[in-house]
């Protein structure tokens, strides 16, 4: 019987193909967004003290409760924002759990899907296997700041869903108070929904404050907003976020989550949820990751390579048209095999391959990593 493939256009993702690039050759990893240092040693701990005693059985579909609770305490804290962590959150085995769940509870065949790019590569093969048409939004370079007119142009009856990112991988661009003002007024009375991919919600910079769509009612009716403990608590490789919407959405998305998943590691969700109720972790992190982007930069100030603003993430776009001419992609494997330091070339998160002569790189690493990485790029 012939196969056909469901995704006959997909590859293996760019983040594998450079890391394993990178691992032949030698080369210092800022490709991949991991960091290369370990979660909090308490953290850790905590796992360990769970699975010793004896909590590594299944969870409760939803997650443990405990960490929902901790979760809705959180957001009202920082956000004042009250939900329910009975009916509103739901823990998944990553943040891309969440996005392949909520994509796949709204959308059906033939939906319009709004996707804004630069985008997150997982983002539009959800759409695809759904039946769903994506309908791409560009960024406008180099500031990447979002077109609203240009958004509110494309919607229309067909419209079943907007996906949001910020602060955005792969650019570093946060949405302000101004955006999510553009955003309410133009989807007011319309009959659609949004996700809002926020994993980066604690690394934003110089005072920035995050704009949780959860602030405000009428978006929230309407919303999935994901995150990440991964990327909060430096352990990506633990695989667990969550989703927050309201009661009649989430019940869509744990109908497809119990399918998926249907539950996540155990002794980590109580662990964290431990952590969660005697740290302020995630309230330092924005500063932790401050001072590493301002020392990438000040490491490479003295290179060819021109930096464009990054207002959140760990990850630096960089211009490198002072010193070639080849695309991204070409020019990112010879960096690597080369010169010895691995990035992600953003022609690669956009549909049509649009190549504006950037690469992007992760500082989510030891200031020594940095120091060795910068040292090679500016010899270039």
């Amino acid at each position: 019987m012939p196969l056909f493939s469901k995704l006959p256009d997909v590859g293996i993702t760019i983040f594998t193909v450079m890391s394993k690039l990178a691992a032949d050759h030698g080369a210092i990893n800022l490709s991949q967004g991991f960091p290369d240092f370990e979660a909090p040693a308490e953290l850790i701990e905590q796992v360990s003290h769970y699975m010793r005693q004896g909590h590594n059985q299944y969870a409760p579909m939803q997650g443990v409760p405990l960490l929902r609770r901790r979760i809705a305490e959180k957001v009202a804290l920082l956000y004042g924002a009250r939900i329910d962590p009975e009916s509103d959150i739901t823990v998944t085995s990553g943040a891309t759990e969440a996005l392949y769940a909520a994509i796949s509870a709204v959308v059906r065949p033939g939906d319009e899907v709004i996707v804004v790019e630069p985008a997150y590569d997982s983002y539009v093969p959800a759409i695809q296997l759904n039946g769903g048409v994506p309908v791409f939004i560009p960024l406008r370079f180099p500031g990447y700041g979002l077109d609203w007119d240009r958004l509110k142009d494309h919607l229309n009856e067909r419209t079943r869903l907007i996906i949001l990112n910020s602060p955005h991988n792969p650019t570093g661009t946060v949405l302000a108070a101004d955006d999510l003002a553009a955003l309410r007024e133009i989807t007011a009375g319309r009959d659609l929904f949004i996700l809002s991919d926020e994993v980066y919600e604690h690394i934003l910079f110089d005072g920035r404050e995050h704009q949780i769509l959860l602030r405000y009612p009428d978006l929230a009716r309407k919303s999935f907003v994901v995150s990440s403990f991964g990327k909060t608590y430096h352990a990506t490789g633990w695989k667990i976020g969550y989703c927050v919407a309201p009661p009649e959405l989430s019940l869509e998305f744990r109908k497809i989550h119990q399918f998926l998943t249907f539950t996540s590691n155990t002794p980590i969700q109580m662990a964290l949820a431990d952590f969660m109720a005697h740290t302020g972790h995630y309230q330092e992190l924005a500063g932790f990751y401050q001072r590493k982007r301002d020392l990438f930069l000040d490491l490479m100030k003295d290179s060819r390579f021109k930096p464009l603003p990054c207002a959140g993430t760990y990850f630096q776009m960089m211009d490198y048209a002072a010193i070639t001419d080849e695309p991204d992609e070409t020019f990112a494997r010879r960096l690597t095999t080369q010169y010895g330091v691995a990035a992600i070339p953003p022609s690669v998160f956009h549909h049509d391959r649009r190549d504006q002569r950037v690469l992007r790189f992760c500082f989510a690493k030891q200031d020594q990593t940095l120091i060795q990485a910068a040292e090679r790029l500016c010899r270039i």
